[in-house]
C-alpha cells in the first residue's frame, strides 16, 4: 500500500507528464448538472417556501408534497419540572432506550443531565416483518434495559418515543403513520397509531407500568435537546441516513390547528420535497436510476438527493457511468461497481478527507479489488465531493426559507439551528460546506449552529415533561367542569323535589288573570316593564282584541342607573316617573291620561289585577302614583299590574290558543302556568285565598262553570332551593356568588340558573383555577376580580359554535384578560359547563310544571305551548335548545312546544289591561 509521500510523489509527477485532461475538470463536465450555482440555490430556497406555505393552509395541504405537520409542542417545559423519564428512539436500523434524570434545580436549562442508555440493532429481518412483531422485540428489549439498569417495575415511568417517519398527530401523544421512508417496509401500521402500538406491545410484553405521554419526531426531539442550552434554538435538523427539517412557527400562519397565540413546532417532512415535480430542473439521470431501483420510487424526491442513505449509491452510479464511458478505470468496467451498496456514504468523508483524502480512496477502490490509477482516484475524490456539496446546497437552500421566514415573522436576526445526524457528525467538511451555503443565502441573518450532545432522548424528556404538566393542567380543569355536569338520574331527582315543593316552598303567587281578552278590546295603553335593569315604555293601540304593528318610535328603553340599582323605593319610583314623562314627551301625549299596564320583575302579591304588594309590603301602584304626583307634570290611570312572566305568557297567547305557561330566563328566572281554580283553593295559604276568594266566585258565576275555571299562577321559582333542597347540586362556587349577592339565602335556583348570576358562578371559577396555577399564568388579574365582569353578551359570544380560540381570546382581551390558547379553550368549557347546567335546571322547572298541569287535569297527555322570554333565553347560542331537551325527556308524556315573545311582556300587559278595563267599569 502506498503511504502518503509516496503518493505525493507519484500527483507530482503525474502534473509534470505528458499534457491531458485534468481529472478534476473531466469531472465537472460529466457531472454538471450537479454542480449548482447560487442563483439556482436561491431558486431552489423559493420553491421550498411555497411548498411551505401549500403544506400550512388547509385549502393547499392535500396536493402539497411538503405536508408541514403540526406536532403539538409549543413551548419549553415549565422550570419546575424534574425527575426521571424514559426515552425510546426508533430509527432505521435500531432503537435507542434512555433513562433520563434531570436534577433539582431550580432553572431547568441549568440542571445536571444524568443519561444511561443503550443502543439495541434492530434484526433485519424485522423492518419487513408484521408491526406487531416490530414492537414486540422493541418492548422487550425495553423491559430488558429496565432490568438492567435496576429501574423499578412497580412504579409508572412516563415514556417519550422518538418516531423518526412522518405522523401526522392529532394530539402529541398520538401519531398516525403517513408512510415509512428510508427502508423500513414493515406492513400493517401504515394510517394506525403508532404510539397505540408499542402501548399494545408493553401490555403483552407486562411487568412494565408505562405512559407513553409523547411522540416526538428525532427532528423536533433535536431542536429541544439543543435548546436546553439555547434558548434562540428554533430549528432542529436532521442529516444522516434520512433527512428531515422542523421549526417554531407562529400559529396564526397554521390553518391545521386553532388558535392564533404563540407557536408551534411544525415537522417539515421535507423529505418529499419534489414528489410532485417541483424539483425535476435539478435532478439528474443519476437521481433517476437510483429512485427506479430504490424500495419507494417516486417518494422522498428530497432526501433520495441529500440524504446518507443514498449519497454513497450516487457516488456509484457517477463513477460506474464514467467507467462504461471509458473515463475511468483505464476504460474497463469493474465488476465490483457494478453491486448495489459497494459504495457507502460512511466511505465519503474518508475519501473527501483533507489530509489523507487519496491514500483513502485508493485504499477503498483497492478493497473493492479494483487497481485505481492516481488519476482515478483524483476523480472519484472529486465525484464525491460534487455529489456531497450538492446535498449540503441543496439543504442550506432549504434551510435558508426556514430562516427566513422565521426573521420575517418575528423580526428575529439571530436563530440558532440544532443538528444530528451521522452524515453531519461524521462527515468533516459537510458541516462546514453547510453552514458557509446558508452565510452566502442570507447574510443578514446570524445562524449559529448546535450539534446535539447526546442525541434525541434529552429533548424527548423535556417536552414529556411539558406534556405531564399540560395533563396535569387539562385533569384539574376536567375536575372542576364536571361539578357542573348533572346526570340524567340528578336531573329527575331535582325535578321531583321541584314537583313536591312546588305548592308549599315557593311563594305561589296568584295574578288574577283568569282567562285571554275575548277579541272586542280596543284603545291605546302605555306599556311600562319594570325590570331590574331597565325600565321599557311602549305605546300599543288595540283594534279588535289585537295589538297593531308599532314601530321602534312607539317604544323605548331606559337603563336603571347602577346606583339607584338598591335605593329606597320612593327613589326607584322617582326615576320610572321621569322615565315615563321622557316617553310621553318623546310620543307627545303628555297632556294625556292614558290607561297603563305595568309589568314588575320582582315578586308581588295580588288580590285584583290593579293592586300588586311587593315583597317589603308596599304597594307598587301606590308608590309609582305618588312619584308621578310630586312631578305634577302628567297624570297615568294604571288599570293593571302584571308580573313579567305573565306578561309574556299573554303576549303569545294571542297567537297560539294553546299557550298556558310563561317563562322568563334573562336577569331573573320565573315560570307562570294556568291552574285550575279547584286546585288552588287548597294550595295557597288561607289568608291569601280569602282576598282571592271573592274574584274567583265572580268569575265562576260568570262562566257558569267552575270546574274548568283556570287563574295563571306566578310560581316565583327563583327562590326554590332556600330550605336546602338544591344543595345537593350546588358547588363551593355557587355558594360563593350566593355569599356576594344582596340577599344571601335567597333566590338559591334563580342563583344557578339566570343571566346575572350565570356570569359571576363563571367568575369564580375562573378566579379559583387562576389561583391554583391554571389560568392566565398565575397572574393576579385586576379584571377578573371585577364583580359583573362576564355578562349575557360575553358568554353568549364565547360558546358560540363559530367562535374558535383566536375569538374567544379577542373576546377575553377585550374584558381585560391576557390569555394563552389553553387559557381560552379552559374558559370556553367552564362557561358551557355553567350555562349547561342553568339551561337544564330551568328545563327541569318547565317539565316539572307542565307535567304537574297534566297530573292536575287527570289527562294521559297534554299539549302546550311555552311563552319564553329574557335575554339568556334568545342571546344564547345553545341555551334553549339544551332546555328544550331536558323538558322532552323528563316529560315524555308533553308535548311542550316554544314560542319567543318578540315583544316583550308590556305588550301582554297592555292587552290584560284591556279585558281588565270593561270590567272594572262595568263593575
Amino acid at each position: 500500500m502506498y503511504c502518503s509521500t509516496m503518493l505525493a510523489a507519484h500527483l507530482i509527477a503525474f502534473y509534470l507528464s505528458k499534457p491531458q485532461e485534468d481529472p478534476i475538470n473531466k469531472v465537472d463536465g460529466f457531472l454538471r448538472a450537479m454542480c449548482l450555482q447560487e442563483e439556482q440555490l436561491k431558486d431552489v430556497s423559493v420553491l421550498f417556501e411555497a411548498e411551505m406555505k401549500k403544506g400550512l393552509s388547509s385549502k393547499s395541504r392535500a396536493r402539497a408534497a411538503v405536508k408541514m405537520l403540526p406536532t403539538h409542542v409549543c413551548s419549553s417545559p415549565y422550570s419546575s419540572e424534574k425527575g426521571q423519564f424514559l426515552a425510546l428512539d426508533l430509527g432505521e436500523s435500531n432503537f435507542k432506550v434512555q433513562q433520563i434524570e434531570l436534577g433539582d434545580e431550580v432553572d431547568y436549562r441549568c440542571k445536571e443531565v444524568k443519561i444511561q442508555e443503550k443502543i439495541v440493532p434492530i434484526p433485519k429481518q424485522l423492518l419487513n416483518s408484521r408491526a406487531d412483531e416490530l414492537f414486540n422485540f422493541v418492548s422487550r428489549s425495553l423491559k430488558q434495559f429496565m432490568h438492567e439498569k435496576n429501574i423499578g417495575f412497580v412504579r409508572k415511568h412516563a415514556l417519550a418515543f422518538t418516531f423518526s417517519f412522518p405522523c401526522e398527530q392529532p394530539t402529541l401523544n398520538q401519531g398516525l403513520l403517513v408512510n415509512w421512508t428510508k427502508n423500513v417496509r414493515t406492513p400493517g401500521l401504515q394510517g394506525r397509531d403508532v404510539a397505540h402500538a408499542l402501548k399494545s406491545a408493553i401490555e403483552r410484553t407486562g411487568g412494565m407500568d408505562i405512559d407513553i405521554v409523547a411522540l416526538v419526531n428525532d427532528s423536533v426531539a433535536t431542536m429541544m435537546t439543543c435548546g436546553f442550552d439555547d434558548p434562540e434554538c428554533e430549528v432542529g435538523l436532521i442529516i444522516g441516513s434520512g433527512t428531515n427539517a422542523c421549526y417554531m412557527e407562529e400559529r396564526r400562519y397554521i390553518d391545521l390547528v386553532e388558535g392564533d397565540e404563540g407557536r408551534m413546532c411544525i415537522n417539515s417532512e421535507w423529505g418529499a420535497f419534489g414528489d410532485d415535480g417541483a424539483l425535476d430542473n435539478y435532478i439528474t439521470d443519476f437521481d433517476i436510476e437510483l429512485d427506479a431501483a430504490s424500495t419507494n420510487p417516486g417518494k422522498q424526491s428530497f432526501e433520495k438527493m441529500v440524504s446518507g442513505m443514498y449519497l454513497g449509491e450516487l457516488v456509484r452510479l457517477a463513477v460506474l457511468k464514467m467507467a462504461k464511458q471509458g473515463l475511468l478505470f483505464q476504460g474497463s468496467v469493474p465488476n465490483a461497481l457494478k453491486a448495489k451498496g459497494k459504495i457507502a456514504t460512511t466511505h465519503l468523508a474518508a475519501i473527501e478527507d483533507v489530509q489523507r483524502g487519496l491514500q483513502n480512496t485508493r485504499d477503498i477502490l483497492m478493497g473493492l479489488d479494483l487497481t485505481p490509477s492516481v488519476e482515478d482516484c483524483i476523480a472519484i475524490q472529486r465525484v464525491s465531493t460534487i455529489i456531497t456539496k450538492r446535498s449540503s446546497n441543496l439543504v442550506a437552500a432549504c434551510l435558508s426559507s426556514i430562516l427566513t421566514r422565521i426573521k420575517q415573522n418575528r423580526r428575529s436576526t439571530h436563530v440558532t439551528v440544532g443538528v444530528d445526524g451521522e452524515l453531519y457528525r461524521r462527515h468533516p467538511q459537510y458541516s462546514k460546506r453547510l453552514q458557509r451555503a446558508v452565510q452566502r443565502l442570507i447574510p443578514d441573518i446570524c445562524v449559529r449552529f448546535v450539534t446535539s450532545p447526546c442525541g434525541t432522548g434529552t429533548g424527548a424528556a423535556l417536552i414529556t415533561m411539558g406534556a405531564k404538566h399540560a395533563a396535569w393542567k387539562r385533569q384539574q380543569v376536567d375536575e372542576t367542569v364536571h361539578l357542573f355536569k348533572l346526570s340524567q338520574e340528578q336531573l329527575v331527582l331535582v325535578k321531583s323535589k321541584m314537583t313536591a315543593v312546588l305548592e308549599s316552598e315557593m311563594k305561589m303567587l296568584p295574578s288574577i288573570i283568569y282567562h285571554l281578552p275575548n277579541g272586542t278590546e280596543s284603545g291605546q295603553y302605555l306599556g311600562l316593564e319594570l325590570e331590574k335593569t331597565h325600565v321599557r315604555a311602549m305605546l300599543v293601540n288595540i283594534r279588535n282584541g289585537r295589538p297593531l304593528h308599532h314601530t321602534n318610535h312607539h317604544h323605548k328603553i331606559y337603563e336603571v342607573p347602577l346606583q339607584q340599582l338598591h335605593k329606597s323605593g320612593e327613589e326607584f319610583y322617582d326615576h320610572v316617573a321621569q322615565c315615563i314623562s321622557d316617553f310621553l314627551d318623546f310620543v307627545g301625549m303628555k297632556n294625556t291620561c292614558l290607561p297603563a299596564a305595568l309589568t314588575v320583575s320582582f315578586p308581588c302579591e295580588q288580590t285584583t289585577v290593579e293592586k300588586a304588594t311587593d315583597c317589603e309590603g308596599q304597594d307598587v301602584v301606590t308608590m309609582l302614583r305618588e312619584a308621578i304626583d310630586r312631578r305634577a307634570t302628567f297624570d297615568l290611570d294604571i288599570v293593571a299590574v302584571v308580573n313579567d312572566t305573565v306578561g309574556t305568557m299573554i303576549s303569545c297567547a294571542y297567537d297560539d290558543s294553546q299557550c298556558e305557561v310563561g317563562l322568563i330566563v334573562g336577569a331573573g328566572v320565573n315560570i307562570c302556568y294556568m291552574e285550575e281554580l279547584k286546585h288552588i283553593k287548597f294550595a295557597f295559604r288561607k289568608e291569601v285565598f280569602t282576598k282571592v276568594k271573592e274574584s274567583d266566585m265572580t268569575c265562576a258565576e260568570e262562566t257558569g262553570d267552575t270546574s274548568k275555571q283556570r287563574m295563571c299562577i306566578n310560581t316565583e321559582c327563583g327562590r326554590l332551593g332556600e330550605n336546602g333542597s338544591l344543595n345537593d347540586i350546588i358547588t363551593t362556587y355557587d355558594i360563593q356568588v350566593d355569599l356576594n349577592s344582596q340577599h344571601p339565602g335567597k333566590q338559591r335556583f334563580e342563583k344557578l340558573t339566570s343571566g346575572l348570576y350565570v356570569g359571576e358562578v363563571v367568575r369564580q371559577v375562573l378566579l379559583d383555577l387562576t389561583s391554583r396555577g391554571l389560568l392566565f399564568k398565575n397572574d393576579e388579574n385586576i379584571a377578573l376580580k371585577t364583580p359583573g365582569l362576564f355578562h349575557i353578551n360575553s358568554l353568549s359570544q364565547i360558546e358560540s359554535g363559530r367562535v374558535g380560540v383566536v375569538q374567544v381570546r379577542s373576546i377575553l382581551q377585550q374584558l381585560g384578560l391576557e390569555s394563552s390558547c389553553d387559557d381560552s379553550v379552559f374558559v370556553k368549557e367552564v362557561c358551557c359547563a355553567v350555562s349547561r347546567r342553568a339551561a337544564q335546571l330551568c328545563g327541569v322547572a318547565v317539565a316539572a310544571v307542565v307535567d304537574q298541569m297534566r297530573e292536575n287535569r287527570m289527562e294521559d297527555s297534554l299539549s302546550v305551548t311555552v311563552a319564553a322570554d329574557g335575554d339568556l333565553y334568545k342571546m344564547h347560542p345553545h341555551f334553549s335548545r339544551i332546555l328544550k331537551e331536558t323538558v322532552k325527556s323528563l316529560a315524555p308524556e308533553c308535548t311542550v312546544t316554544f314560542m319567543t315573545s318578540e315583544e316583550g311582556s308590556g305588550k301582554g300587559a297592555t292587552l290584560i289591561a284591556a279585558t281588565a278595563r270593561p270590567r272594572q267599569e262595568k263593575s
